[in-house]
């Protein structure tokens, strides 16, 4: 299988202690409420964060169950967390995405710096003008949807609550 990787990086502040950020990725009763799903949508979240546990969110929309789940690689604590992302019902690659999330400490609060390494993967007769525009296309489409995420996890950490419907 042909595919190549494309690199998505955003940067984010928050005016909460980076403790706050770190929790809101790894404590399942945060993550349901912002990480790939919503409350109201959300049908499981578990989590073991610890180097080589899993975690796993099923989010229900639209009559469908849409499956998100990854590996923990490193944890250092409210200030770097490494791990694996797949969607096994959008892609059957077995290709994990990988996700790096950086805080740093800043006199509001923290900096968070995401990063996710995109897996691309090419069809049959694609050439490099198509694996381009495929890069491209995953690439803004990823950003948008961690664009509303990251909105609602801002909105979560600073009022306690998400009033969007993302």
């Amino acid at each position: 299988m042909n595919h190549s990787t494309t690199t998505l990086t955003m940067v984010r502040d928050f005016n909460v202690a980076p403790e706050k950020v770190f929790d809101a990725w790894l404590n399942p009763e945060m993550m349901k409420k912002w990480f790939f799903t919503l409350e109201g949508t959300n049908k499981v979240a578990q989590n073991d964060p610890k180097v080589g546990g899993t975690w796993e969110i099923v989010d229900h929309r639209q009559g469908k169950d849409y499956r998100a789940i990854g590996e923990y690689l490193e944890i250092e604590p409210a200030q770097k967390i490494v791990f694996t992302f797949r969607m096994p019902e959008l892609s059957d690659s077995g290709l994990s995405d990988k996700l790096t999330v950086e805080l740093k400490e800043t006199e509001q609060g923290c900096e968070m710096t995401f990063t996710q390494l995109i897996h691309v993967i090419h069809e049959e007769n694609w050439d490099e003008a198509d694996i381009e525009k495929a890069h491209v296309e995953w690439h803004d489409s990823t950003e948008q949807g961690w664009y509303y995420m990251f909105m609602g996890l801002k909105e979560l950490l600073e009022t306690g609550k998400i009033s969007y419907t993302g």
